[in-house]
């Protein structure tokens, strides 16, 4: 989290307002990758799941799918959402140093 804090400062060259929109922007399009990256495994994992409960154990998901689906997105998207609070929190200056 200190890198995103010095990428940040290495392009605002010394301009505080600057500084603190590049870690925001830094930091979210850091959590969207990871949203992204991360998101698409657990839905490959549910697919699989699925797919093996259906096949070899006779389970029915059709029904529970996009409640288990939604349901791990969302915890997902809050795990997501605090890491990034805590990255700018961490990163943003008020005075300049």
């Amino acid at each position: 989290m200190e890198r995103i804090g010095l990428a940040a400062s290495k392009m605002s060259k010394g301009n505080l307002l600057l500084y603190n929109i590049y870690v925001v922007l830094i930091s979210s399009l850091f959590a969207f990758f990871i949203f992204v990256i991360t998101g698409a495994t657990i839905v490959f994992a549910l697919v699989l799941i699925s797919y093996i409960g259906s096949g070899l154990m006779g389970f029915n998901f059709e029904s529970k799918w996009p409640k288990i689906a939604s349901f791990c997105m969302a915890s997902l998207t809050v795990m997501v959402v605090f890491f990034n609070i805590f990255a700018i929190s961490k990163n943003i200056k008020l005075k300049k140093d």
